[in-house]
């Protein structure tokens, strides 16, 4: 039987012969961007490994008790471990607290399971602390850590686990997905595939949840307003659109796919636009456009991204990013 998740068979396959070998390591690290299906991937194996009533070794059932609760995340064996709060860091007392957790024999489970997910938001005395645990693990307990990279972590964080690195679909792979499996309409297949660059979790969460594509097309909407204005416009804006790290995040990866939309549409190329509902604004601002413009409003957010991770001043940050993103009527 499979998993029924979406991609990354190669991955599943080799997680299921660990099982069936009875060959599972200590530790497992599932890298890729966010919502490319890390965390499904990492409770589909947290089931696998516990099911009471696997047809074969290295399926389950997801009708037992545990792989019901395993898939809630609320089996007592299952231990989960994330940022406390919406841009928050993961902190050396819920690790500590981990450890204590693993000490233990497993209640109902064949292993205790620690999920620590985006652990690349876990700070350096919280990755230093864990290592003790994957050098030295208990018997009977095997750790999933997600993260965008395993750069983000400690390279003997990395060293010590199997890393398992996830990729996107292809678009064309979750548009049919989005169509024939969770049966969606055909044009908002299309969009949530590209928008969220082939990956799974992403796309759904989108079309459960439209205050998500209303932010991002608010956020497109003041994009358009402010690169025709002048600089005292676009600094008149900094204030309302600087005041939350993780928004503002979320908004200049917006801002981004459509600079490179905009750099493909000049230099040629359509293919793989990721706002298909902007597409003639984008063939509208790109007409006739030299791709430097839109070339260095592309380095420039990608710079912002890079120095707002590195915990830059909000506003700083955003009257630098406006400053830079040159005037495109």
């Amino acid at each position: 039987m499979s998993w029924n998740l979406l991609g990354h068979t190669w991955a599943e396959n080799l997680l299921r012969t660990h099982i069936a070998n009875n060959e599972a390591r200590h530790a497992y690290l599932f890298t890729g961007a966010p919502g490319v299906g890390r965390r499904s991937l990492a409770l589909a194996f947290a089931s696998a490994l516990n099911c009471t009533q696997p047809q074969q070794p290295g399926d389950y059932c997801e009708n037992c008790r545990i792989c019901r609760h395993t898939q809630r995340m609320q089996l007592p064996d299952l231990s989960v471990v994330a940022p406390e709060s919406e841009g928050g860091s993961i902190k050396v007392a819920q690790v500590r607290e981990l450890q204590r957790a693993l000490s233990l024999t497993p209640y109902e489970a064949r292993y205790r399971v620690a999920l620590l997910l985006n652990f690349q938001l876990a700070n350096a005395s919280a990755q230093n602390a864990l290592l003790k645990t994957l050098e030295e693990a208990p018997e009977k307990v095997i750790l999933l850590l997600t993260a965008d990279a395993a750069d983000s972590l400690l390279p003997t964080i990395v060293s010590r686990c199997e890393v398992l690195r996830l990729r996107p679909l292809a678009v064309e792979a979750l548009e049919d997905a989005l169509l024939n499996r969770w049966q969606l309409a055909p044009q908002q297949a299309r969009l949530l595939a590209h928008l969220s660059s082939g990956r799974p979790g992403m796309a759904l969460q989108m079309a459960q949840d439209q205050h998500l594509l209303e932010k991002r097309a608010a956020w497109v909407q003041e994009l358009l307003r402010l690169l025709p204005a002048n600089r005292y416009e676009r600094f008149s804006a900094c204030e309302a659109l600087a005041r939350n790290r993780d928004q503002l995040r979320l908004m200049l990866q917006v801002w981004l796919s459509f600079a490179r939309d905009l750099l493909l549409t000049a230099s040629g190329s359509s293919e793989k636009i990721v706002n298909q509902d902007q597409l003639a604004e984008i063939e509208r601002i790109a007409g006739g456009l030299p791709t430097r413009r839109p070339l260095e409003m592309v380095n420039t957010l990608i710079t912002s991204l890079e120095n707002l991770e590195a915990n830059a001043n909000l506003r700083l940050l955003l009257d630098n990013t406006l400053l830079k993103i040159p005037q495109i009527n």
